[in-house]
Protein backbone atom coordinates (compact mmCIF):
# COMPACT_ATOMS: atom_id res chain seq x y z
CA UNK A 1 0.00 0.00 0.00
CA UNK A 2 1.41 3.09 -0.92
CA UNK A 3 1.32 6.04 1.65
CA UNK A 4 -0.04 9.81 -0.01
CA UNK A 5 2.51 12.72 0.62
CA UNK A 6 -0.93 14.44 1.26
CA UNK A 7 -1.77 12.65 3.92
CA UNK A 8 -1.54 14.22 7.63
CA UNK A 9 0.89 13.19 9.98
CA UNK A 10 0.35 11.57 13.08
CA UNK A 11 1.53 14.98 15.48
CA UNK A 12 -1.25 16.80 13.28
CA UNK A 13 -3.82 14.40 13.66
CA UNK A 14 -2.89 14.20 17.74
CA UNK A 15 -3.26 17.94 17.50
CA UNK A 16 -6.74 18.01 15.90
CA UNK A 17 -7.82 15.84 18.49
CA UNK A 18 -6.27 17.51 21.06
CA UNK A 19 -8.46 20.60 19.86
CA UNK A 20 -11.35 18.93 19.27
CA UNK A 21 -11.75 16.95 23.04
CA UNK A 22 -9.56 19.80 25.32
CA UNK A 23 -7.99 18.42 28.23
CA UNK A 24 -10.45 18.70 31.36
CA UNK A 25 -9.68 19.21 34.92
CA UNK A 26 -9.66 16.26 37.26
CA UNK A 27 -13.59 16.53 38.79
CA UNK A 28 -12.03 17.77 42.48
CA UNK A 29 -10.12 20.47 40.96
CA UNK A 30 -11.56 23.89 41.64
CA UNK A 31 -11.95 26.52 38.55
CA UNK A 32 -12.56 29.95 38.11
CA UNK A 33 -14.78 31.44 35.79
CA UNK A 34 -12.82 33.67 33.02
CA UNK A 35 -12.41 37.34 33.81
CA UNK A 36 -13.93 39.57 31.58
CA UNK A 37 -14.08 43.22 31.31
CA UNK A 38 -17.73 44.79 32.06
CA UNK A 39 -19.99 45.15 28.86
CA UNK A 40 -21.74 48.21 30.49
CA UNK A 41 -19.22 50.34 32.57
CA UNK A 42 -20.81 52.62 34.67
CA UNK A 43 -21.51 55.92 33.55
CA UNK A 44 -20.70 58.88 35.09
CA UNK A 45 -23.47 60.41 37.83
CA UNK A 46 -25.13 63.68 36.66
CA UNK A 47 -23.09 65.62 39.45
CA UNK A 48 -19.77 64.38 37.79
CA UNK A 49 -21.23 64.89 34.58
CA UNK A 50 -21.95 68.57 35.62
CA UNK A 51 -18.55 69.17 37.57
CA UNK A 52 -16.99 68.56 34.32
CA UNK A 53 -19.29 70.82 32.26
CA UNK A 54 -18.55 73.43 34.53
CA UNK A 55 -14.94 72.99 34.17
CA UNK A 56 -14.88 73.46 30.71
CA UNK A 57 -16.80 76.44 30.85
CA UNK A 58 -14.45 77.86 33.56
CA UNK A 59 -11.34 77.24 31.41
CA UNK A 60 -13.26 78.67 28.59
CA UNK A 61 -14.21 81.94 30.62
CA UNK A 62 -10.18 82.42 31.33
CA UNK A 63 -9.99 82.39 27.38
CA UNK A 64 -12.85 85.44 27.01
CA UNK A 65 -11.14 87.60 30.05
CA UNK A 66 -7.16 86.75 28.41
CA UNK A 67 -8.42 87.25 24.26
CA UNK A 68 -7.38 90.55 22.15
CA UNK A 69 -8.90 91.18 19.41
CA UNK A 70 -9.27 93.65 16.42
CA UNK A 71 -11.62 92.93 14.29
CA UNK A 72 -15.08 94.55 12.09
CA UNK A 73 -18.73 93.64 11.17
CA UNK A 74 -22.10 95.21 10.61
CA UNK A 75 -24.26 96.17 13.06
CA UNK A 76 -28.48 96.37 12.64
CA UNK A 77 -30.08 97.63 15.44
CA UNK A 78 -33.93 97.88 16.17
CA UNK A 79 -35.04 99.46 19.12
CA UNK A 80 -38.83 99.69 20.80
CA UNK A 81 -39.93 102.42 23.91
CA UNK A 82 -42.53 102.84 25.71
CA UNK A 83 -42.42 106.04 26.99
CA UNK A 84 -46.00 105.85 28.51
CA UNK A 85 -44.55 106.06 32.30
CA UNK A 86 -42.18 108.85 31.16
CA UNK A 87 -44.97 111.08 30.99
CA UNK A 88 -47.02 113.36 33.36
CA UNK A 89 -50.46 113.16 33.69
CA UNK A 90 -52.00 116.82 32.17
CA UNK A 91 -50.55 114.90 28.37
CA UNK A 92 -54.11 116.40 26.14
CA UNK A 93 -55.99 113.87 25.24
CA UNK A 94 -56.37 112.97 21.36
CA UNK A 95 -58.50 114.91 19.08
CA UNK A 96 -61.28 112.65 16.46
CA UNK A 97 -61.49 114.99 13.71
CA UNK A 98 -60.31 118.09 14.84
CA UNK A 99 -63.12 117.78 17.73
CA UNK A 100 -61.45 117.01 21.59
CA UNK A 101 -62.54 114.28 22.84
CA UNK A 102 -65.32 115.32 25.41
CA UNK A 103 -65.58 111.85 27.14
CA UNK A 104 -65.16 111.40 31.26
CA UNK A 105 -62.60 113.82 32.97
CA UNK A 106 -60.17 111.18 33.59
CA UNK A 107 -56.43 112.30 33.50
CA UNK A 108 -54.46 109.73 30.98
CA UNK A 109 -51.51 109.85 29.27
CA UNK A 110 -51.48 109.55 25.32
CA UNK A 111 -48.09 107.99 23.69
CA UNK A 112 -47.08 105.59 21.46
CA UNK A 113 -44.46 103.39 21.07
CA UNK A 114 -41.33 104.51 19.32
CA UNK A 115 -39.84 101.97 17.40
CA UNK A 116 -36.17 103.13 15.47
CA UNK A 117 -33.55 101.43 13.44
CA UNK A 118 -29.92 102.17 13.07
CA UNK A 119 -27.29 100.27 10.56
CA UNK A 120 -23.58 100.53 11.42
CA UNK A 121 -19.95 99.61 10.57
CA UNK A 122 -18.57 98.79 14.05
CA UNK A 123 -14.77 98.77 14.83
CA UNK A 124 -14.59 96.60 17.97
CA UNK A 125 -10.78 96.49 19.78
CA UNK A 126 -9.74 94.52 22.73
CA UNK A 127 -6.18 95.29 24.05
CA UNK A 128 -5.18 95.54 28.08
CA UNK A 129 -8.68 94.48 29.04
CA UNK A 130 -10.58 97.19 27.74
CA UNK A 131 -12.69 96.97 24.61
CA UNK A 132 -13.22 100.12 22.49
CA UNK A 133 -16.11 100.35 20.07
CA UNK A 134 -15.89 102.83 16.71
CA UNK A 135 -19.23 103.13 15.00
CA UNK A 136 -19.41 104.59 11.50
CA UNK A 137 -23.58 105.06 11.01
CA UNK A 138 -24.86 103.70 7.72
CA UNK A 139 -28.70 104.11 8.15
CA UNK A 140 -30.99 105.51 10.15
CA UNK A 141 -34.89 104.22 10.13
CA UNK A 142 -34.16 103.13 6.66
CA UNK A 143 -32.50 105.94 5.43
CA UNK A 144 -28.67 106.65 4.52
CA UNK A 145 -27.34 108.63 7.17
CA UNK A 146 -23.74 111.69 6.38
CA UNK A 147 -21.82 112.11 8.63
CA UNK A 148 -19.69 109.72 10.70
CA UNK A 149 -20.65 110.61 14.03
CA UNK A 150 -21.79 107.78 16.51
CA UNK A 151 -25.21 106.72 16.43
CA UNK A 152 -27.68 108.26 19.43
CA UNK A 153 -29.76 104.20 19.31
CA UNK A 154 -26.24 102.58 20.81
CA UNK A 155 -27.58 99.76 22.77
CA UNK A 156 -27.96 100.25 26.30
CA UNK A 157 -25.58 97.53 27.37
CA UNK A 158 -22.15 97.86 25.22
CA UNK A 159 -20.29 94.80 23.28
CA UNK A 160 -17.60 94.26 26.24
CA UNK A 161 -20.92 93.29 28.04
CA UNK A 162 -22.28 90.86 25.53
CA UNK A 163 -18.86 89.35 24.85
CA UNK A 164 -17.69 89.02 29.27
CA UNK A 165 -21.39 87.77 30.01
CA UNK A 166 -20.42 84.16 30.82
CA UNK A 167 -17.79 85.25 32.95
CA UNK A 168 -20.10 86.58 35.62
CA UNK A 169 -21.56 82.75 35.59
CA UNK A 170 -19.41 80.41 34.81
CA UNK A 171 -15.73 82.12 35.53
CA UNK A 172 -13.96 79.97 38.25
CA UNK A 173 -14.09 82.95 40.97
CA UNK A 174 -17.96 83.43 40.62
CA UNK A 175 -19.13 79.59 40.22
CA UNK A 176 -19.17 79.37 44.57
CA UNK A 177 -22.23 81.78 44.43
CA UNK A 178 -24.20 79.96 42.20
CA UNK A 179 -26.43 76.59 42.66
CA UNK A 180 -26.14 74.79 38.95
CA UNK A 181 -28.54 72.04 37.24
CA UNK A 182 -29.28 70.64 34.19
CA UNK A 183 -32.33 72.34 32.36
CA UNK A 184 -32.37 69.62 29.55
CA UNK A 185 -30.25 69.61 25.95
CA UNK A 186 -31.28 72.05 23.05
CA UNK A 187 -29.78 71.82 19.21
CA UNK A 188 -27.88 75.35 18.88
CA UNK A 189 -27.11 74.82 14.96
CA UNK A 190 -24.96 71.15 14.63
CA UNK A 191 -24.12 71.05 18.39
CA UNK A 192 -26.25 69.33 20.74
CA UNK A 193 -25.88 71.82 24.12
CA UNK A 194 -26.81 70.81 27.70
CA UNK A 195 -29.04 73.92 28.89
CA UNK A 196 -26.97 74.89 32.72
CA UNK A 197 -29.41 77.05 34.72
CA UNK A 198 -27.57 79.42 37.52
CA UNK A 199 -29.51 80.55 40.87
CA UNK A 200 -27.75 82.64 43.04
CA UNK A 201 -26.77 80.95 46.57
CA UNK A 202 -28.82 82.80 49.36
CA UNK A 203 -26.63 85.43 50.83
CA UNK A 204 -24.15 85.20 48.10
CA UNK A 205 -23.21 88.76 47.52
CA UNK A 206 -20.60 90.16 45.04
CA UNK A 207 -17.74 89.47 47.13
CA UNK A 208 -15.33 90.06 44.15
CA UNK A 209 -14.72 92.38 41.75
CA UNK A 210 -15.74 91.58 37.86
CA UNK A 211 -13.54 90.81 35.01
CA UNK A 212 -11.69 93.88 33.21
CA UNK A 213 -14.52 95.66 31.16
CA UNK A 214 -17.11 93.79 33.39
CA UNK A 215 -18.75 95.29 36.37
CA UNK A 216 -19.51 92.05 38.27
CA UNK A 217 -21.23 88.89 38.69
CA UNK A 218 -24.89 88.17 37.09
CA UNK A 219 -26.83 89.42 40.25
CA UNK A 220 -30.07 87.71 39.20
CA UNK A 221 -28.55 84.45 38.27
CA UNK A 222 -29.14 82.60 34.52
CA UNK A 223 -29.09 79.97 31.96
CA UNK A 224 -26.62 78.74 29.37
CA UNK A 225 -26.40 76.81 26.53
CA UNK A 226 -23.21 74.65 26.73
CA UNK A 227 -21.02 72.09 24.30
CA UNK A 228 -20.50 69.86 26.52
CA UNK A 229 -17.63 68.60 24.61
CA UNK A 230 -15.28 72.11 24.25
CA UNK A 231 -17.36 74.23 27.62
CA UNK A 232 -17.77 76.70 24.79
CA UNK A 233 -20.83 79.12 25.29
CA UNK A 234 -23.00 79.00 22.33
CA UNK A 235 -25.94 80.99 24.26
CA UNK A 236 -26.70 83.30 27.33
CA UNK A 237 -29.43 84.76 29.01
CA UNK A 238 -29.06 86.46 32.27
CA UNK A 239 -30.46 89.43 34.83
CA UNK A 240 -28.00 92.03 35.28
CA UNK A 241 -27.80 94.94 37.65
CA UNK A 242 -24.04 96.01 37.71
CA UNK A 243 -24.05 96.35 33.97
CA UNK A 244 -21.85 99.76 32.96
CA UNK A 245 -24.96 102.95 33.09
CA UNK A 246 -27.02 100.98 35.40
CA UNK A 247 -27.38 104.62 37.13
CA UNK A 248 -29.95 105.31 34.11
CA UNK A 249 -32.28 102.35 35.01
CA UNK A 250 -32.11 103.48 39.02
CA UNK A 251 -33.44 106.65 38.30
CA UNK A 252 -36.05 105.96 36.14
CA UNK A 253 -36.88 103.08 38.72
CA UNK A 254 -37.46 106.16 41.08
CA UNK A 255 -39.52 108.00 39.23
CA UNK A 256 -41.85 104.80 38.15
CA UNK A 257 -41.61 104.18 41.89
CA UNK A 258 -40.97 100.54 40.83
CA UNK A 259 -37.88 98.02 40.53
CA UNK A 260 -35.52 98.01 37.76
CA UNK A 261 -34.37 94.72 35.75
CA UNK A 262 -32.34 94.17 32.79
CA UNK A 263 -32.76 90.91 30.96
CA UNK A 264 -29.97 89.92 28.32
CA UNK A 265 -29.59 87.29 25.96
CA UNK A 266 -26.36 86.58 23.48
CA UNK A 267 -25.98 84.17 20.87
CA UNK A 268 -22.21 83.68 19.68
CA UNK A 269 -22.65 82.04 16.30
CA UNK A 270 -19.41 83.89 15.37
CA UNK A 271 -16.01 81.88 16.12
CA UNK A 272 -12.87 82.89 15.47
CA UNK A 273 -9.09 80.81 16.80
CA UNK A 274 -11.33 79.14 19.35
CA UNK A 275 -13.47 82.20 20.78
CA UNK A 276 -16.66 83.07 20.16
CA UNK A 277 -17.85 86.46 19.66
CA UNK A 278 -21.94 87.64 20.11
CA UNK A 279 -24.05 87.38 17.01
CA UNK A 280 -26.97 88.67 18.34
CA UNK A 281 -27.91 90.79 21.29
CA UNK A 282 -31.19 91.40 23.17
CA UNK A 283 -31.79 93.81 25.94
CA UNK A 284 -35.22 94.13 27.40
CA UNK A 285 -35.68 97.03 30.05
CA UNK A 286 -38.60 96.21 32.65
CA UNK A 287 -39.49 97.59 35.75
CA UNK A 288 -41.45 95.45 38.64
CA UNK A 289 -44.18 96.37 41.00
CA UNK A 290 -43.65 95.02 44.13
CA UNK A 291 -46.80 91.91 43.19
CA UNK A 292 -43.85 90.78 40.32
CA UNK A 293 -46.02 92.39 37.79
CA UNK A 294 -43.58 93.94 34.51
CA UNK A 295 -43.57 97.32 32.63
CA UNK A 296 -41.61 96.35 29.53
CA UNK A 297 -40.18 100.14 28.50
CA UNK A 298 -38.12 99.19 25.79
CA UNK A 299 -36.31 95.87 23.89
CA UNK A 300 -33.14 95.90 21.89
CA UNK A 301 -32.49 93.65 19.85
CA UNK A 302 -28.83 93.81 17.64
CA UNK A 303 -27.50 91.59 14.80
CA UNK A 304 -23.81 91.28 14.40
CA UNK A 305 -22.33 89.74 11.14
CA UNK A 306 -19.90 90.44 8.19
CA UNK A 307 -17.29 89.76 11.08
CA UNK A 308 -13.63 90.79 9.27
CA UNK A 309 -11.03 89.95 11.70
CA UNK A 310 -7.57 90.92 12.18
CA UNK A 311 -6.53 89.64 15.25
CA UNK A 312 -7.66 87.11 18.35
CA UNK A 313 -5.99 85.75 20.40
CA UNK A 314 -5.63 84.81 24.33
CA UNK A 315 -3.83 83.40 26.77
CA UNK A 316 -3.28 79.63 27.95
CA UNK A 317 -2.64 79.62 31.67
CA UNK A 318 -1.27 76.71 33.63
Amino acid sequence: MSISRNAPSLAAALAAVVFIFPFQPPAHAVSHPPLRASQNPASPSPQTRLAALLAKAAQYCEKLESAVFDFVCREELAESVNPSLDVGPNSSPPKSGGVPFLGPTISVAWTNKIKRTFVSDLRCQRADGAIHETRTPLEENGKETAGSDALPGTPAVAYDTAFLGPVGLFGKRFQPGFEFSVAGEEDIGTTRALVVEAKPKAGAGLSRPGPIGFAGTAAGGGKAWIDPATGNILRIEWSESRVGRFDIFEKRGELYKRKPRLVIRSEFSAEKNGIRFPSRLSVEEAYLKESGKAFIRSTTEVVYKDFKFFAVEFEVRD
